[in-house]
Parts: structure tokens; sequence; C-alpha cells
């Protein structure tokens, strides 16, 4: 039996962060293209069920395209169900809008629900301040079933700037779990639970900002329902790929020199051209280098779908070279060192101060 875990789909998210107006629109569009191949691979591969651990949208007010688009796509494969479990971002509003909740939707709620494949036990709960004291012990799976359990929510002690439940693994260890599968946390990560299970978080269909760069997918899980075992495979389906890529332009002078490092870094990369990627400039310059990340942000414009240009360098200042400098620059750079200010904004300001002082526009 085969049973995709995916997770954060955040269909309709409004992508407006980073991108335009037309490029966000964009890529709303290929984010719910990519649920629509997603489905497609499901069913191509004779997958059984498709469980969502949450997060399946990004807001309440689900447009009436995307609210059609995954009806239609849960409607028309009956063969495959549709397992899904509300996450922090998700609300009633899809479901209240269905006149009739599909056959194969089916819904997990504020207690344990169990669905039942033969050996295969897929069981689920949606945590709240409500039920999250009891629903550990209140978790009884069998010992001889091949037991999914599937929870949204971020793992204690897990830093995370979304307040949602947190869920304690502790509490799941000895439980007869053979895989946990998570939502909530945007990157794959697959570790042991206990001797005999596994949890995952699945990660994200699609990176959506640089906070989530890399391959995004689902996890196919294949198991056998004879020996209640199984093997796990993360299946990379994303339209388009996030990267942070890290140049180091120490000891350049000007622009054109950073623009070189720029342009061997991404032949090494080899990026696709479809791929969204943050420039961060990294490394040691002099007080009196010369680059303009705005003009290399447009110098790089057509070679990606989106990419963005970041200035991390530091400055190389030896303060005897201006301890007794009685140019104005010289007092400006040793005010500045003087100061309380932190490492980076030092750095910021007397790039600044430099340019103002050399009359070039800021």
């Amino acid at each position: 039996m085969k049973i995709i875990h995916c997770a954060d789909l955040h269909l309709d998210s409004k992508m407006t962060a980073n991108l335009s107006r037309e490029q966000a629109r964009e890529r709303r569009k290929e984010i719910l293209r990519t649920f629509t191949r997603m489905v497609e691979y499901a069913a191509k591969h004779e997958v059984r069920v498709i469980l969502i651990a949450g997060d399946l949208f990004d807001t309440r007010n689900v447009s009436a395209m995307v609210r059609n688009t995954v009806r239609d796509m849960i409607c028309s494969h009956p063969e495959i169900d549709f397992l899904y479990l509300k996450g922090n971002h998700d609300s009633d509003n899809f479901l209240s809008k269905l006149e009739d909740v599909p056959q194969n939707l089916l819904l997990f709620g504020d207690e344990w629900q169990t669905y039942l494949y033969g050996n295969v036990a897929i069981t689920g709960l949606e945590l709240s301040r409500d039920n999250r004291s009891v629903c550990y012990n209140s978790l009884v799976l069998e010992h001889d079933l091949f037991n999914i359990v599937t929870l949204h929510g971020q793992l204690e002690n897990y830093m995370s700037k979304d307040q949602v439940e947190s869920i304690s693994l502790n509490d799941l260890k000895n439980k007869n779990i053979d895989y946990l599968a998570l939502g909530h946390v945007h990157s794959m990560l697959m570790e042991r639970l206990d001797s005999r299970g596994l949890y995952c978080y699945s990660g994200c269909l699609e990176g959506r900002g640089f906070d989530e760069c890399g391959e995004k997918g689902f996890v196919l899980i294949d198991v056998d329902e004879e020996q209640r075992t199984a093997t796990y495979q993360f299946v990379p389906i994303a339209a388009r790929t996030l990267y942070t890529l890290e140049v180091d332009v120490s000891g350049v002078m000007t622009t054109q020199e950073a623009a070189g490092r720029m342009e061997q870094a991404i032949a090494d990369a080899a990026y696709s051209s479809g791929s969204m990627v943050k420039f961060v400039l990294t490394g040691e310059v002099e007080v009196d280098a010369e680059f303009n990340c705005e003009y290399l942000q447009d110098l790089f414009s057509d070679y990606f779908y989106f990419e963005k240009v970041y200035d991390q360098t530091k400055l190389r200042v030896n303060y005897s070279d201006y301890e007794k400098d009685e140019s104005l620059k010289g007092e400006f750079i040793r005010m500045v060192l003087n100061s309380d200010m932190s490492e980076e904004s030092k750095t910021e300001v007397i790039r600044c101060g430099i340019m103002a002082l050399s009359g070039e526009e800021i």
C-alpha cells in the first residue's frame, strides 16, 4: 500500500513579500499546479492515500478557483482517499463552502480518529489547548498493525515564530507508532522516534521565501502489509527551487570586481534559470571599496526567475590608519568606531559616510 505524506501546501498564499504583483500571481498558480501534479503522481503510481498533515491553505478566505480546483481533484480521483488534518493556517472556510463533502475526503477532529486499511491504521488529531494535556494518554494503538499517526505542530523546544501547539515526542514513544507524520516545519526532517518507529516532517511542497531554500516535495510511504514494514522516499516536486548563494568578495574594490565573483559563483552552482536566488556578499573589504548592490541586482536580473543581493561584508578597518588622520574622513571613521553601535551598524554607517563624502548617491 502506497501513501503520500505531505504538509504545508499554503495554497492561496499572497506571495507578495519579495515578488512583483505579476510574479506573485504566477507563483500562486504554480503552487496550486504543484498540488495537482502531486495528485496526478499519486494516481499514476497507484497511491491509496494522500495524507495532508496541516496547512493545506494559507488564508481563511480561499479563492473560488483554488477551492474548486482542490475539490475537483479530490472528486476526480475516487480511488484515492484524502486524509486532511487542519493546521494553524487552515479554517473551516473550505469545508463550509462545499455543498457536499466528497466521500474520499476524510477528516480528523479534536479527538483521535483512525482510518483502517487492512493492516495499516492511520490515526490523527488536531492539537489544541483543550486536548493537549490528555491526548497522549488517550492514544491507544494496536501492536499488530502498521500504525501511522499524524499531528500538526512544532516539537517542544523547537524555535518557531508562529504560536502553534507543541508536540511532545517523549509522550509519543513506545506507543506502537511506526511512522509519525508531522506538519508545520517547512524542511524535510526524518529521525527515529523510538526502537520501533520514525517521525517525519515532510516539509512544504513549494518554497515561498528564502527561509525555505532547497528541494521541496513529499514523502512516499510504501507499506508491506503482510510484513508490516515500510520503505520511505522523498519525492521533489516543486516548480521552482530557492537558493541562498554566498559569494566571498574579500578584497574587491569595485562593483565590476564583485560582479566577476558573482559570475563565477553562478557558474559553479549551476542553478536552473527558473530558480529564485538570494546572493549574500561576504568577506572583508577595504573602507574605500565601492560596490553597489542595487546595480548588481539589476545586472543579474535576467539570470533567474527572481534574485536579490544582500551585503553582509565586513569592513577591514585598521584603527591606526586613521588615528592621526586630520581629514574629515578620518574624524568620521574614528567617531563611528568609538561609538556603541553594533559592528554591523558601524560597517553600514562608515560605508554610507564614505560614499557621501565622495559625492556618490547613497
